[in-house]
């Protein structure tokens, strides 16, 4: 299928964006990478809209570092985070992260913030971001930039706090500290395919945060598993507590139980390489 007639318009800077934003009717789409909005368009699911390409828009791409805070630009590329001495440095779990996306070419394209503005529940970098308690920068013309925690921006499946109005400009991450750990684990069919399961884990090695992905309708912190830890329980009774902080669907790919066994053989594999390392 090919996609109904679109409106386009290239953003030359930011404000041209958000003004183009602000005067529309609430069909405007915004391009960045475009690697799910252009399937999209071609299966029609989405009719009809008016596109803003932000590609061209400088200020949104790069990665940065600040004190103890890395800034990394809507517009960096997945291929980007992988080659990033600043990323492999301070925040490593986003390094690990981006070669597990896809394929190469969707790789070279897409972008951090079409992922994370996509929202979609399988996807890596939502949790990531969510296990590294991030903070994402939105802007609009009417409120200016407003500022909030991952764990808070992803309300559901495809579904965000980002507003008709609002560009999603960067996301500020913490950098690593001493004695801190950031790991990625999934399990998928073949390399390339959405994870049937999978856990962004980041933070003290004896009690990090956990938080999974392909088994919710967003990234779902596992808060009774982190609880057991913090508390000094056993890497099996948190791995049990999993039965109280999942609650995945049965599909194609599996039933919820199967999702809830591989979630936590993750749990104990990274935690076990986690205290293997601290120890070291």
């Amino acid at each position: 299928m090919k996609p109904a007639p679109i409106g386009y318009v290239r953003a030359t800077d930011l404000a041209h964006a958000l003004d183009l934003l602000a005067a529309g009717d609430g069909d405007e789409k915004v391009l960045a990478g475009g690697q799910s909005l252009v399937a999209s368009l071609n299966l029609r699911l989405i009719e009809s809209p008016n596109l803003i390409d932000i590609n061209f828009i400088d200020e949104l791409a790069g990665i940065t570092e600040s004190g103890d805070m890395v800034r990394v630009g809507t517009l960096t590329r997945h291929c980007e985070l992988m080659a990033s001495e600043i990323i492999a440095r301070h925040v490593p779990i986003l390094a690990e992260a981006a070669p597990l996306i896809a394929h190469a070419a969707i790789r070279t394209r897409g972008t951090i913030g079409g992922s994370l503005a996509n929202a979609d529940p399988a996807a890596e970098l939502p949790a990531c971001v969510v296990a590294l308690d991030a903070t994402i920068v939105l802007a609009s013309k009417a409120d200016g930039e407003r500022r909030i925690k991952a764990a808070d921006f992803f309300l559901g499946l495809f579904d965000t706090t980002r507003r008709d109005d609002e560009i999603l400009v960067a996301i500020e991450i913490a950098k690593i500290k001493p004695g801190e750990r950031q790991s990625i684990r999934e399990l998928v069919r073949r390399s390339g395919d959405y994870a049937l399961a999978g856990l962004a884990i980041a933070g003290p090695a004896a009690a990090p945060r956990l938080v999974f992905f392909g088994v919710g309708d967003a990234p779902v912190v596992a808060s009774s598993a982190m609880a057991i830890l913090e508390s000094g329980g056993s890497v099996d009774d948190a791995a049990l507590a999993l039965e109280d902080d999942l609650d995945p669907a049965d599909d194609i790919n599996g039933s919820a139980g199967y999702k809830k066994h591989i979630s936590r053989v993750l749990l104990k594999r990274a935690l076990s390489d986690f205290r293997q390392s601290d120890a070291a």
